[in-house]
């Protein structure tokens, strides 16, 4: 287990250091955005992931456009999330999402398509048994 607090710490302190020397549009930025959602995610506190990844893919939808490989990553982020509090409707629909951009922007090969078609076909599944 990480010491959470003070790595959202860091991150907070970075961010403010990025806020007021970059664009707020910076990629940087977004990245800092999500390593605080993974921070959050790690320690249970799936709405302020969340709110992290929402505040991420923004930031990368204006400054990298839709296809790249980062925005899939986040989809997917989402996608952990929302499994993780049993949501699987939503966490298919950012697999969904991620599989979408990554088929675009990786090698057919790539282990993160794989990884993420594992996710979809689990949410798939769950999603059946519920109905």
């Amino acid at each position: 287990m990480g010491d959470y607090s003070k790595a959202l710490s860091y991150y907070e302190k970075a961010r403010e250091l990025q806020l007021k020397t970059l664009e707020p549009n910076h990629p940087s930025v977004a990245t800092t955005y999500n390593n605080l959602g993974i921070v959050y995610s790690d320690m249970g506190d799936y709405s302020k992931a969340l709110s992290y990844y929402e505040k991420t893919l923004e930031l990368q939808l204006k400054t990298l456009g839709p296809n790249h490989p980062s925005v899939a990553t986040t989809y997917n982020n989402l996608g952990n999330v929302y499994s993780d509090i049993g949501d699987c409707s939503k966490a298919l629909s950012y697999y969904e999402k991620a599989l979408a951009v990554m088929r675009i922007s990786l090698p057919a090969t790539h282990p993160s398509i794989n990884a993420c078609e594992r996710a979809a076909a689990d949410m798939s599944k769950k999603l059946m048994r519920r109905s």
